[in-house]
C-alpha cells in the first residue's frame, strides 16, 4: 500500500527552528528523519478522518506536544505527553551523538560502530515508548516512531541546551 492510500504525514515542523544552531551530527539527524517522514510514514489520529496530516512537534511547559493539523493546516487535534518517561533515553541518545562525533574526529572506527549499534538500540527503545505514549490516540508504525523518537531528541537538546 502507497503512502497515499494511508493516513500518514504530509509534512513535520520543529518549534524553534530559526533559534540556536545544533551541532552537526544531530542536526544531520533531524534533516534526515524529516526527510524520512515525508518520503514514508504511518500516522493516523484516532478519530481524524483519511489525513494527509502535518504535524507540528514543540515542547511547552515540559510537555511535548503534538499538534495536528489537516493538510490546509486546520487543527485536527493536539496531543501533549509529559516529558519525564523520555528524558533518560533522550539524554542517552544525545550522550552517544556526542561520543559518536568525537570517535569520528579520533578515527576510531571500532568505537564508531559500536557507539552506532548502541545508537540503534536507544531507537528502539524511545520508538517502543513514543508508540506505547501515543496507543489509543495515535496509531504508527516503528519506523515513524523511530523518527519521531529522533526529533523529540532533537527539540529537547533545543530546549535544554546540550547538557541536559
Amino acid at each position: 500500500m502507497g503512502i497515499e492510500a494511508q493516513p500518514h504525514l504530509l509534512r513535520v515542523l520543529l518549534s524553534d527552528e530559526t533559534l540556536g544552531s545544533l551541532p552537526p551530527l544531530i542536526e544531520a539527524d533531524r534533516a534526515q528523519a524529516v526527510a524520512d517522514l515525508e518520503l514514508q510514514n504511518v500516522f493516523a489520529p484516532r478519530g481524524a478522518g483519511a489525513g494527509p496530516f502535518i504535524l507540528a512537534l514543540s515542547v511547552r511547559d515540559g510537555r511535548l506536544i503534538f499538534d495536528i493539523r489537516d493538510a490546509a493546516m486546520q487543527p485536527v487535534t493536539a496531543i501533549g505527553l509529559a516529558l519525564g518517561p523520555l528524558r533518560r533515553l533522550i539524554k542517552d541518545y544525545v550522550m552517544l551523538v556526542d561520543s559518536y562525533a568525537v570517535a569520528i574526529q579520533e578515527g576510531r572506527e571500532a568505537r564508531v560502530q559500536a557507539i552506532d549499534m548502541g545508537r540503534r538500540g536507544l531507537h528502539n527503545e524511545g520508538a517502543a515508548l513514543i508508540a506505547a505514549r501515543l496507543d489509543g490516540k495515535v496509531d504508527l508504525d516503528q519506523d515513524t516512531a523511530r523518527r519521531l523518537f529522533t526529533l523529540i531528541a532533537v527539540l529537547h537538546h533545543r530546549v535544554a541546551g546540550p547538557a541536559a
